[in-house]
């Protein structure tokens, strides 16, 4: 069996969805491990590294496509536009695909799947498990998203983050509002903490209060029940209206006195919620930032342009995306991990192993054989198609 490793086409792409130590890994399991020329250069992974660890290099794209019977990727399949070409049109009948994929909002591609008979698994739909910890790559590409954010803010900012004490005067230490308390949202607590800001935090999930405040912050609480705001597997869900008024008006007052305001608050699968609507930017101080991490799925300030850094009356708005491709020789190391766990488990002998009752093969996946199996999927395809009819 053939697992094809391309080079990322998406812009700015850098990182690769193996590196040689999960190379090593397929094989083992009796895998046969086809990369890409040049799909490990972002990283600093030379081709003669993969072939060391017993890749075989392919020079064309449409070859290494055609000849694959698993196709492992970080982003979906996407227009080749030097080729004029989609890479899922390259992708034979049949062949099953890996890779980051927000099945609710690529409808179009997921039509196309099931033209074409591909079996598509989604690391963002791999379920919050113990057993599939170790293929959790939404966590491990958050904590790299929450650490990076924290030094891009830094640089926005025109203070010091720690406190300063100095023979010209006293320099108080920044102050740092982390909306969202996830992976992403804790390891920027961690990394503000670390440069010796004053960190603040909230979360809808009353919960999680015990992890910020155990990393030194202080969490903003609005009062409320318990289980407001949790969702399953740990994720946060859409609150109450009464409980959204109650939060404006408390972040708003937070907000205004901040200097650094991180945002991570994502719902899987939907846009992002707004935490930071226009009036509250205005409210904020000349100089302050807001850093969206939600910024791919629409972003959680109404400003927000994905993308791009923008100023709005001297707040400085940072959309930029894919984070952790900024950091893409350790984001892939992570993420290749993340992959080669998911890989060796559907196939422990080599050969692609469905078994349509496992939690975290059927829950990662949303096509098979002609159909969507996944049912938040199908409810955003029979939308779409209620729409048009009408």
């Amino acid at each position: 069996m053939i697992v094809a490793i391309p080079k990322e086409i998406a812009p700015g792409e850098n990182r690769v969805a193996a590196v040689p130590v999960t190379v090593k890994e397929l094989i083992k399991k009796g895998l046969e491990v086809h990369v890409e020329s040049g799909a490990g250069k972002g990283a600093f992974i030379a081709d003669a590294d993969f072939v060391q660890a017993g890749a075989v290099i392919e020079k064309s794209p449409a070859a290494l496509f055609a000849a694959a019977d698993f196709v492992l990727k970080v982003n979906h399949p996407l227009m080749n536009e030097k080729l004029g070409q989609h890479e899922i049109d390259m992708i034979k009948e049949g062949t099953a695909v890996l890779s980051f994929f927000q099945t609710t909002k690529e409808t179009e591609l997921v039509r196309l799947y099931q033209k074409r008979n591909i079996t598509g698994f989604s690391m963002t739909l791999i379920p919050r498990t113990t057993l599939a910890q170790k293929m959790d790559a939404l966590s491990s590409q958050s904590n790299i998203a929450g650490y990076k954010s924290v030094l891009l803010g830094a640089t926005h900012l025109g203070v010091f983050m720690p406190l300063l004490m100095t023979a010209a005067g006293t320099i108080p230490p920044a102050k740092v509002l982390i909306l969202g308390a996830g992976v992403a949202g804790l390891q920027a607590i961690s990394t503000a903490k670390r440069l010796g800001a004053q960190v603040e935090a909230f979360d809808v999930r009353p919960v999680v209060k015990e992890q910020v405040e155990s990393l030194g912050a202080k969490f903003v609480e609005v009062e409320t029940d318990k289980t407001e705001g949790v969702g399953e597997g740990g994720y946060a869900k859409e609150t109450s209206e009464e409980y959204k008024r109650k939060q404006q008006a408390l972040i708003k007052t937070h907000i205004a006195k901040s200097d650094l305001v991180i945002t991570t608050a994502l719902i899987p699968g939907r846009p992002a919620p707004t935490l930071i609507p226009d009036d509250v930017v205005d409210a904020m101080k000349p100089g302050a930032v807001i850093v969206d991490l939600a910024a791919e799925n629409g972003g959680n300030c109404t400003l927000t342009k994905p993308g791009q850094v923008i100023t709005h009356k001297g707040v400085t708005i940072d959309g930029t995306l894919n984070l952790p491709g900024t950091m893409a020789i350790h984001a892939s190391q992570l993420y290749a991990k993340n992959v080669s766990a998911f890989v060796t488990y559907l196939c422990p002998e080599g050969e692609l192993k469905l078994n349509l009752e496992d939690e975290i093969i059927a829950g990662a996946m949303f096509t098979h054989n002609g159909e969507v199996t996944h049912e938040l999927t199908k409810k955003a395809l029979s939308k779409i198609g209620e729409k048009q009819n009408d």
